[in-house]
């Protein structure tokens, strides 16, 4: 008995030296990349976590096998965390200490050419559309998540919920990413 468990000891050590090793060769390689980025953006986006935050390796190589020139559109950082099942804001924060740069949100509110905004001012045409963002409003502002779930819940676009917040001068605060 005792030396099956010495055996199974044994083996298990030998897996996670050669996991570490794996890791070791293989984020040595990321690693340089990322140090390229940095220098590149001036620690722009990872200067607002203050160095509490470590990246997390295999969320940074999802990132940096999905990224185009340093850019993350929205939709695929969620996809990224629905892949790994992560929270969408710890993919997010990578993101950020990567000093990449979010695009495209889903809510129309950033990340978009030659404007920053793609989203105008339209007045919902559903009242009850109208009534549900209203109900959600904290301090008059709408979150992003709740933005999300109205969109879901009256089954429209996001950008449909977004556009009549801006008819409305409703601001959306607490983007589930972090960029805002």
């Amino acid at each position: 008995m005792f030396k099956q468990i010495e055996v199974l000891c044994f083996i298990i050590v030998f897996l996670i030296e050669l996991l570490y090793k794996i890791a070791s060769s293989t984020s040595s390689h990321v690693n340089e990349r990322d140090k390229i980025m940095i220098d590149q953006k001036n620690n722009k986006f990872a200067a607002k976590h203050q160095n509490k935050t470590q990246i997390n390796t295999i969320i940074k190589n999802e990132i940096l096998k999905q990224n185009k020139d340093g850019k993350l559109p929205c939709l695929v950082t969620f996809q990224i965390a629905d892949s790994l099942q992560v929270a969408a804001a710890e993919v997010g924060r990578t993101v950020d200490l990567l000093n990449f740069r979010l695009t495209k949100c889903q809510l129309g509110l950033f990340g978009y050419k030659p404007e920053k905004k793609t989203i105008k001012a339209k007045e919902p045409e559903d009242q009850n559309l109208k009534t549900a963002i209203k109900d959600r409003l904290i301090e008059g502002r709408l979150s992003c998540i709740s933005a999300w779930e109205i969109a879901s819940k009256f089954n429209v676009p996001k950008m449909i919920v977004s556009s009549a917040c801006e008819a409305l001068n409703i601001k959306i605060i607490k983007c589930q990413l972090g960029a805002f």
